[in-house]
């Protein structure tokens, strides 16, 4: 337990430049608080003290502004950053390494009963506002960009852009986490480039034409 408390802090000086001290972080990191609470929550969820597992996670809930079911599985060096917003259902499973941002969901898409929310595997990054929703699988390595919302599987090594979510394949390079998510690629903006060039190409094809038949009417 210690080992993975350290991690939880260690993580932290990683991924946010704005960390200055071990104690800043451990008292004033809201994102921090709701991970250890939900480790807490988690241990007596599997011992089925269900009641006393959903009352700390309201707690930590109200206290933190972060919303995380205890009976969701997350994985070791986890980061919220902000987080206030986030939502995290009960069937969720995380993996090690993953980083998301204030306003994300991993969430459920209705009513059915069984595995009903997201898993991700290691080495995500969900950046601000993403939806995350349904049984689904994020592959490993990828990164979800800011306000998309993703219904469908990603692959490994991807990045997820728009609404709904559209999947920019990385050749099978390994997306690099970073910090930087807003850089990321639009696709229906290179589709709408691509649109004005060939419509521009058209009309220089349209001028021609009608240069040639003026030609031809003048002889």
């Amino acid at each position: 337990m210690i080992k993975y408390l350290k991690e939880d802090i260690e993580v932290v000086f990683d991924q946010d430049p704005a960390a200055r001290s071990y104690w800043e972080v451990i008292l004033t990191y809201s994102g921090l608080h709701a991970i250890w609470a939900h480790r807490i929550a988690h241990w007596l969820y599997k011992r089925k003290f269900y009641f006393l597992a959903r009352a700390i996670s309201q707690l930590s809930r109200f206290l933190t502004g972060i919303e995380i079911h205890p009976g969701a599985k997350i994985g070791r060096r986890f980061f919220i950053d902000h987080g206030m917003g986030v939502v995290i259902g009960e069937t969720c499973e995380i993996g090690d390494n993953v980083t998301i941002y204030q306003g994300v969901t991993l969430g459920g898409t209705g009513k059915e009963k069984g595995k009903r929310h997201p898993t991700i595997k290691d080495n995500v990054l969900v950046a601000t506002g993403a939806k995350v929703l349904g049984s689904i699988t994020i592959g490993e390595n990828s990164k979800i960009g800011a306000g998309s919302v993703v219904l469908k599987n990603v692959p490994p090594n991807s990045t997820v852009v728009g609404i709904p979510g559209r999947i920019v394949i990385q050749d099978g390079i390994k997306v690099k986490k970073d910090l930087n998510h807003r850089d990321l690629p639009d696709p229906i903006l290179d589709y709408c480039k691509t649109l004005e060039k060939e419509i521009a190409q058209l009309k220089l094809d349209m001028e021609r034409l009608k240069q040639e038949r003026g030609l031809e009417s003048a002889d």
